[in-house]
């Protein structure tokens, strides 16, 4: 479990987040969203150590992050897979290299275990012949699924993604979700999604934290959505019609 406590962030004095306090759970797909500048994008970068917050606790199955010795935080981001917006692939590197760049960085194995677990990985993504190809021959759909197959070759117990259906047509995000929802599933991992996508949050948010002004404003699952009176989260999440309509016809068909 990934718990956090009372944690606040500001930058020149303006505070971005304000107590935010929430637990992540093994095997599920927790999410974050919020407005552009709610501070889920700090909330993320916090979570993974790229900012240190002023105050509060962020611990990792009981490792108190700002705790750990540099041995220990080294060791604490060999167990983390990562998958970027927009991918973050090594241009001049084929698929193969780029995925096992990780193993390459932080383990001991030979060339032959690291190919052989780089095959696995890209066959469980349905790339199975990409090796040899290089980023820009392949599909944004395409460089999505090698960026989760890099993000999880390290066997991570922990899968953070900013924004993983950035640039996607809705079909093939619609792939990329049921993807990240099996993988969590499969690995027993804790992963936490950064999205504004409300398909995305509709479709596979088992855990959802919605952050408003730096301030956790609500949380619950995708099915507590629909039955929430929370004036916020109404807000945002049903600004769209279609929403809106698809929430009218659940209360309808529950009352």
């Amino acid at each position: 479990m990934i718990e956090v406590k009372d944690l606040y962030k500001e930058f020149s004095g303006t505070p971005v987040l304000k107590g935010i306090s929430t637990t992540f759970e093994k095997g599920m797909t927790n999410m974050i969203i919020g407005q552009s500048g709610s501070g889920k994008t700090v909330f993320l970068k916090c979570l993974l150590g790229l900012h240190t917050p002023e105050k509060g606790i962020i611990s990792f199955d009981g490792r108190i992050s700002s705790e750990l010795s540099i041995e220990e935080r080294r060791q604490l981001r060999t167990e983390i897979g990562m998958v970027f917006q927009g991918s973050a692939l090594y241009d001049s590197l084929t698929v193969e290299e780029n995925v096992m760049f990780p193993l390459k960085m932080f383990s001991n194995q030979k060339h032959s275990d690291r190919l052989k677990r780089v095959n696995e990985v890209l066959a469980r993504v349905n790339l199975p012949n990409a090796n040899k190809k290089y980023p820009a021959e392949l599909s944004g759909g395409m460089q999505k699924r090698v960026a989760i197959a890099r993000a999880i070759v390290m066997n991570p117990k922990y899968l953070f993604c900013d924004e993983p259906n950035s640039g996607l047509d809705p079909q093939t995000a619609i792939v990329i979700d049921n993807l990240i929802q099996e993988i969590t599933d499969e690995y027993q991992m804790i992963t936490v999604i950064n999205s504004h996508d409300m398909n995305s949050v509709m479709e596979i948010g088992e855990k959802i934290v919605f952050l408003k002004n730096g301030v956790k404003a609500w949380e619950g699952s995708n099915k507590e959505i629909f039955k929430t009176e929370n004036e916020a989260i109404v807000n945002f999440v049903y600004s769209s019609n279609l929403f809106k309509k698809v929430r009218e016809a659940y209360l309808r068909e529950t009352n």
